[in-house]
């Protein structure tokens, strides 16, 4: 299991529009069971994703908490600007 933290310069909307290139259809392939512009959660292969999404002062903060996604998870956020 994994809790991180990051922060990026994209907008709520930017960043959740990623998570969902990344995670969902199109990429890692996981089902959206939760889809609000604070949170963002996807199931399969045994384990889930939740992107928590925070806007702050001229960035967005989001909270990724994982099982079985760790690797990806780590991967999704170091690839944010």
């Amino acid at each position: 299991m994994i809790n991180l933290e990051s922060n990026t310069k994209l907008s709520k909307k930017e960043l959740g529009e990623r998570l969902k290139k990344f995670f969902g259809k199109g990429g890692l392939g996981l089902e959206v069971c939760e889809d609000t512009p604070q949170c963002l959660s996807f199931e399969g292969g045994g384990g889930y994703v939740t992107a928590n999404i925070h806007a702050e002062e001229g960035k967005t903060r989001v909270t990724l908490v994982s099982q079985e996604w760790e690797h990806q998870v780590k991967e999704f956020a170091a690839g944010l600007p």
